[in-house]
């Protein structure tokens, strides 16, 4: 049996998709109805609705340790997909609960039943600061405490610590750390508001990049990992550095929508976040703009795939294909 946390959300969903297609048993938790639904839409999105119901579902919260007790009973391997991705100052506390104390209780679970294997899907979040010395950003940049670093980041590299953890008392664990991940069925979450925004006219860029990959090389690299030998290691998974005018630009074209075309340079974004800390404090409003998100969108560090590539021999799909893809499913 194959336990999935997350598996309402966009990797944990895609996730069930596979598995359930190569006829694995499969069993996934989830805390509404609501998000039971929406996975049950990503099937009927790729015609697979047949297999949604070979998923064995129970109602779980990571953070309910006497509700994971039947979730994990006859479970051999975990894919902890669960998480919260939030940029608000504001839910630090949330993030904290999360993504470091849900983990801790999936890993002391794990431990407890003797699970053979448990994969973790972290972030790129955590990974280390490039120094004057170093050109890119691989598995091993050390993560650097002084760096200034977002409340989300803080508490995925917290849930790490607890996975490593888990392989210290004799876990076999892995862990990927996506970049920002694209994909069909969650148009109005996670990145897929980059969609939905763009659509109905994004006309700000920076010169900023980040690492990008769809969310179907994800899942596939996970499961191949799970069934491998490797174990006690970590690998950054991204397509393409690409900088936000261009990722906004390939969306917006594949959606037909206006091409941005406005620079928001360092001062305007640093006005953002602090007219978006003001209304917040006025209105009581969801934080959308922080300082570290504001800043990073001014970022420039080149992330490395080459460690997952030579290990797996893995060629991932362009973010062209992906976007045209994810465009194509959810007209």
């Amino acid at each position: 049996m194959i336990l999935v946390t997350g598996g309402t959300g966009l990797v944990g969903a895609h996730l069930l998709l596979h598995l359930t297609e190569k006829e694995a048993t499969v069993r996934s938790i989830f805390r509404t109805s609501e998000g039971i639904e929406k996975t049950k839409s990503l099937f009927l999105l790729y015609q697979k609705e047949h297999l949604f119901s070979k998923i064995d579902w129970v109602q779980a919260d990571i953070n309910d340790v006497c509700s994971l007790i039947t979730a994990f009973k006859n479970v051999k391997y975990v894919y902890h997909c669960a998480g919260l991705i939030s940029y608000d100052p504001n839910d630090e506390e949330l993030l904290r609960k999360i993504n470091i104390e849900g983990t801790a209780n999936i890993v002391n679970f794990c431990v407890e039943f003797q699970i053979k294997k448990l994969c973790h899907v972290s972030s790129i979040a955590t990974l280390g600061s490039l120094t004057p010395n170093e050109t890119q950003v691989t598995e091993e940049v050390e993560w650097n405490l002084e760096s200034p670093h977002s409340d989300y980041a803080i508490s995925k590299y917290g849930g790490e610590m607890e996975i490593w953890r888990g392989q210290q008392e004799g876990l076999d664990i892995v862990i990927v750390n996506p970049g920002v991940i694209l994909g069909a069925g969650f148009w109005n979450q996670g990145s897929g508001l980059f969609f939905s925004s763009i659509k109905k006219g994004f006309p700000f860029y920076t010169k900023g990049s980040t690492g990008f990959v769809g969310v179907t090389d994800v899942v596939k690299i996970m499961i191949q990992l799970m069934n491998s030998k490797i174990t006690g290691e970590r690998f950054t998974l991204i397509a393409e550095n690409l900088t936000f005018k261009n990722i906004i630009s390939l969306i917006a074209e594949k959606l037909e929508a206006k091409k941005p075309q406005f620079e928001a340079k360092l001062w305007m974004t640093a006005l953002g976040w602090r007219l978006d800390w003001l209304v917040n404090v006025i209105f009581r409003t969801k934080r959308k703009l922080s300082k570290y998100s504001a800043n990073s969108l001014h970022s420039t560090d080149y992330i490395s795939n080459e460690k997952i590539k030579n290990t797996l021999n893995f060629e991932f799909q362009s973010i062209d294909v992906v976007i045209k893809e994810v465009v194509s499913l959810q007209k």
